[in-house]
């Protein structure tokens, strides 16, 4: 169902959001990340004017992960910032998320290592992205590679939404052998 018709309005800001995955030929997998803010119309910042249509972030993650999903390189770099020279210098920091799983309290651990002062709210925000993204993208895969119902481990994307809730109908139909089911009485 589409979003219902909007007020009469007029574009002034679009921030676009995109996160690529690529299987190596090492068998390890990279997640390209990048967030983009652009105005439609000249604005004034401290460091100097910036015209419409000119980015005012360009900013780029790059983590390599295993097959779980552990990130064992990460990289950033900042090609459009409001202050040049001082934003792009927390770049380096983004090598902290090494070590760090994407399925174990991944985003609790970035915000203690580059929250605040300690990273570029932009790239932390857009690194928060990552362990969804890295699911989908392993998704397909891990589907085809999966055992069958006799597997004693449930499937991770299970319990991790409301449609895949294990007391829902969702799982009941598609995954009955970890379906929770009501206790009568």
């Amino acid at each position: 169902m589409p979003l219902s018709p909007p007020a009469p309005r007029q574009l002034r800001h679009t921030r676009a959001i995109t996160v690529e995955a690529f299987l190596r030929e090492d068998g390890m997998w990279d997640l390209d990340a990048c967030i983009r803010d652009v105005k439609t119309h000249d604005i004034e910042l401290p460091s100097g004017r910036r015209p419409a249509n000119v980015p005012v972030h360009d900013l780029k993650l790059r983590v390599t992960i295993d097959r779980d999903m552990v990130i064992v390189d990460a990289e950033a770099a900042s090609d459009a910032v409001p202050y040049p020279g001082f934003c792009d210098a927390i770049t380096p920091a983004y090598k902290q998320l090494i070590g760090l799983s994407l399925l174990k309290h991944f985003r609790l651990h970035l915000k203690d290592r580059l929250s605040g002062v300690l990273g570029c709210t932009h790239l932390t925000e857009l690194a928060q992205i990552l362990p969804t993204a890295a699911i989908q993208a392993f998704a397909d895969d891990e589907m085809a590679n999966r055992p069958g119902e006799t597997a004693s481990e449930r499937p991770y994307e299970l319990d991790r939404c409301h449609a895949l809730r294990l007391d829902g109908p969702v799982v009941e139909k598609y995954y009955p052998r970890w379906a929770l089911k009501a206790v009568p009485g």
